[in-house]
């Protein structure tokens, strides 16, 4: 299977969970599949029909810190400036200060199962970015990639289908957005998954009689092997 492999690096990254408001801004620890749609529509310059795009990520980082960050709520303001009472006032606010837990050093692996779009990832259309707009990326490696059918692989700093809690115990189950949808206002669609950090073999995966069947493994070979299997490559989409 040929798929698009793009390795980028940054210094910071914050994914921050969307219903938290005020006081603190805590991050995931992996993008959100909405953030790697925008991500990848930035390198096209455009947004793309999600329907039968597929994806795959490993993420990295060294540390997470929270830092201070102050934001000012401004609303409109009557009247004239205090410094200078011949220039009206127009706008008025206070700062804001809470702490963003921020990802150092981190480190992406996207594939994707349209190798066609190599040539838009070499050239993006707009800044590299992941997260915040201040979260600037850099592609180490974009290329196509034979990813070879295996019987047992690695997973590792991964997102699974929230179907695989039922195979490991090793993840952590997290409530992501999975794609706004921007014809109708950045409506979201949220999806439960498996944020996967440790390493899981799928040979000690748990299995039950009756259990459905997992979709076959993808193993990605231009990878080294870890304890003697190639890491593993599981699809998810946008849809």
């Amino acid at each position: 299977m040929r798929a698009l492999k793009i390795v980028a690096e940054g210094l910071t990254a914050s994914f921050r969970y969307p219903h938290f408001m005020m006081g603190v801004q805590p991050t995931f620890e992996m993008p959100p599949p909405a953030t790697l749609y925008g991500h990848v529509a930035s390198a096209l310059g455009e947004w793309f029909d999600p329907q039968g795009v597929r994806f795959a990520v490993r993420f990295e980082f060294r540390r997470k810190q929270a830092d201070v960050e102050t934001t000012y709520l401004l609303t409109p303001a009557n009247g004239k400036m205090p410094g200078d009472k011949s220039l009206p006032k127009a706008l008025e606010g206070n700062p804001n200060p809470f702490q963003r837990e921020i990802l150092y050093f981190p480190r992406l692996t996207l594939y994707l199962n349209r190798p066609e779009w190599l040539e838009a990832f070499r050239h993006p259309r707009y800044a590299v970015c992941l997260g915040r707009s201040q979260d600037l990326f850099t592609y180490r490696r974009v290329e196509v990639v034979e990813l070879q059918p295996a019987e047992q692989v690695v997973l590792e700093h991964t997102l699974l289908p929230y179907e695989y809690a039922a195979y490991t115990a090793a993840g952590q189950a997290v409530l992501m957005p999975r794609w706004l949808d921007y014809h109708r206002r950045r409506y979201p669609a949220f999806e439960r998954y498996i944020v996967l950090h440790r390493r899981v073999r799928t040979r000690e995966f748990t299995r039950y009689t009756g259990q459905p069947a997992l979709e076959p493994w993808w193993a990605d070979p231009a990878e080294p092997p870890l304890d003697g299997e190639y890491p593993g490559v599981v699809w998810l989409s946008w849809v």
